[in-house]
């Protein structure tokens, strides 16, 4: 099943894999752990530390 949303809590209690796609693009694709505790690129980074209030991964 594929889910589109912006609810970052509720895509990593559900998904097994998750696509970061940004002005339409794909960013990042991986298990749900792997986005969620170790974003390889930047744009996840930024989006991820904007959802949990870290400014770590702010550049």
């Amino acid at each position: 099943m594929i889910i589109v949303t912006h609810e970052m809590s509720f895509a990593h209690q559900i998904s097994d894999k998750v696509i970061f796609m940004d002005q339409g693009q794909i960013v990042e694709s991986s298990t749900a752990k792997q986005i969620f505790d170790h974003p390889q690129m930047s744009r996840t980074q930024q989006f991820l530390a904007r959802y949990r209030g870290d400014t770590d991964y702010i550049i």
